[in-house]
């Protein structure tokens, strides 16, 4: 329910804070009081309209603030959580909106910036106004439908219809699925084929890339290896006969050397630089000696890194040739040799489906039938009922009408089926409310065939046949009791009371019987402060009350009699 109202340079009014208490608040004033501000400032803070116009005249902008207590399994936390706006049940709810000189307007709900059409759609949930010019809530058709089910049909029937139909709908966007890829797939079912015999006779294995490039690392190393030895050897044995090598010179050197020996049996009687030459040549021997036994020991050693190498040539070829394979096929398929594997796979499940859709086909359409099936008998179920809980509704909303001074008056809750597109998880059919003002008229929509004041009455009557049953939690009738006085405004006044049991009403009124009818009363009026008027509202006690209903009754002078008839309505109620 609406908690408190805070306005700030609103037309006429320069500052005004009220607080609201549930049950019915009568909001009572000498006409231009400014009645209409009070309710025009409460439509910003729900989102309506807004202009420059609004600003009271010397001010920049206009500052509503709506406050609003609500339960923890309001509708509207749904919608609060939805948008990650921090709610806490246990604190008010608040909107606030703000109109610049430019026209443009802001809008906050728990001081978090929102849109005007999500602060439209947050108080929609909150409160429902009928006035004279101006109707929310019951002339749009869209809720009636809501409106007859919460009169009489059952939660469980309307929840199996919801679940059913969720299911139909599930079962056709498989089946809708399934075609489409049947039909895809048929068209490229030549490509298909080519591509799953190609990767099969590829055969990609896990991880196949990772272990391919380790081994061909490794036998590269193992062949540059065996290059390098293989050359040392050449080196020392080499098979160019242009080319001796080591061995070949330094047997010539032992060769050469061996001719500055003494022959055998030479005479030995050299002279001394002689002697000396053939000890040097002796030595050069010896190293000659030991450097051809080690070359030969270094020979024989890479003979044996020769013998041990185990490098299969033709095996690194044949790793390089399924290495560039495999990623030559993920370039062809647009993917990564990783993903070659599960290609193949999707591809043949793809191919299967093609073989087996027919099948596959058959049982979709099946399911969708029979799903369609039972959606229909819930929904049917729904519609009889309906159609019972628009009988009743009719004949009690009308019940209500007389004492309302619409008598004459025939309300029609018309059930109206849908196309089969139209079809949704409500059901099969659209409710829309009609009415005959007057015998002979055939019904029509309630916003154009009633007068602001007729529909604020119908709306009563709905309201009252609906009570307890809605998630609205403030109601507001402007003028509700135009054009009727007397025993009808009695009426009026009796029905708010009534209706005030279950949700908080606001009525702006010029009646005495509906404001006596009231639980807490506001008197708007007007004061001139520093040479400018400002509209004011204040709450009235017992005492001030009786006077502000003898006013209305008696007009500009208040008698004793008037006093009399104002404190006998008042004990009324």
């Amino acid at each position: 329910m609406l908690s408190f109202l805070s306005i700030r340079d609103v037309v006429l009014i320069e500052s005004l804070d009220l607080a609201f208490h549930p049950g019915l608040t009568a909001l009572t004033g000498e006409t231009g009081a400014g009645k209409s501000i009070l309710l025009d400032s409460l439509g910003l803070a729900l989102g309506e309209r807004a202009n420059a116009g609004l600003i009271r005249a010397g001010a920049h902008e206009a500052r509503v603030t709506a406050s609003f207590e609500i339960p923890a399994d309001h509708p509207v936390q749904a919608i609060l959580a939805e948008q990650d706006i921090a709610t806490d049940s246990e604190e008010p709810l608040i909107l606030r909106r703000v109109v610049g000189a430019d026209g443009r307007s802001r809008a906050w709900v728990n001081d978090q910036p929102i849109g005007i059409g999500l602060l439209r759609r947050i108080a929609s949930t909150l409160v429902e106004i009928q006035g004279q010019h101006e109707q929310m809530g019951l002339a749009d058709p869209t809720t009636h439908r809501d409106l007859l089910d919460a009169f009489g049909v059952p939660d469980k029937t309307r929840r199996e219809v919801k679940r059913l139909y969720i299911g139909w709908h599930e079962a056709r966007l498989a089946l809708e699925a399934a075609r489409r890829e049947m039909s895809e797939a048929a068209r490229e079912e030549e490509w298909l084929r080519l591509a799953v015999d190609e990767l099969s006779a590829l055969a990609p294995q896990t991880d196949e890339e990772v272990q391919l490039a380790t081994q061909r690392q490794a036998l590269q190393r193992n062949e540059r290896r065996g290059e390098a030895v293989a050359a040392a050897l050449s080196e020392l044995n080499p098979r160019d006969r242009r080319n001796s090598g080591p061995a070949a010179a330094l047997r010539a050197a032992s060769r050469a050397l061996h001719k500055l020996l003494p022959a055998p049996g030479q005479d030995d009687d050299l002279d001394e630089g002689f002697a000396q030459q053939q000890a040097g040549a002796q030595e050069a021997l010896a190293a000659l000696e030991a450097a051809e036994n080690a070359l030969a020991d270094a020979e024989s050693l890479l003979a044996r890194l020769v013998a041990d190498q185990d490098v299969d040539p033709r095996l690194l070829e044949q790793v390089e040739e399924r290495l560039f394979a495999l990623r030559a096929a993920a370039r062809k398929f647009e993917t990564s040799v990783t993903d070659l594997p599960d290609l193949l796979t999707r591809l043949k499940q793809r191919l299967d489906a093609l073989e087996s859709g027919t099948a596959r086909l058959e049982a979709l359409e099946q399911a969708a039938t029979e799903a369609r099936r039972t959606f229909m008998e819930a929904a049917e179920h729904l519609s009889a009922a309906r159609a019972k809980a628009a009988r009743k509704i009719e004949a009690a909303v009308e019940a209500e009408l007389k004492p309302l001074k619409l008598e004459r008056a025939r309300f029609v809750a018309q059930i109206t089926p849908l196309a089969e597109e139209q079809w949704s998880a409500a059901g099969l059919e659209q409710v829309t409310f009609l009415l005959a003002a007057n015998p002979g008229q055939p019904p029509g929509p309630l916003g154009k065939v009633a007068s602001g004041g007729e529909l604020s009455r119908l709306m009563l009557a709905i309201r009252l046949v609906l009570a307890g049953r809605s998630v609205i939690g403030t109601l507001v009738f402007d003028e509700i009791d135009s054009g009727v006085g007397g025993a009808t405004a009695a009426a009026i006044g009796e029905r708010l009371h009534r209706l005030a049991r279950d949700m908080q009403v606001l009525a702006v009124t010029h009646s005495p019987q509906v404001a006596a009818a009231a639980n807490h009363h506001l008197r708007i009026g007007k004061i001139v402060k520093n040479g400018q008027t400002q509209t004011n509202a204040s709450p009235l006690p017992a005492l001030e009350r009786r006077e502000e209903i003898a006013r209305m009754l008696a007009g500009d002078v208040v008698t004793d009699a008037a006093r009399a008839a104002a404190e006998s309505l008042l004990e009324k109620r």
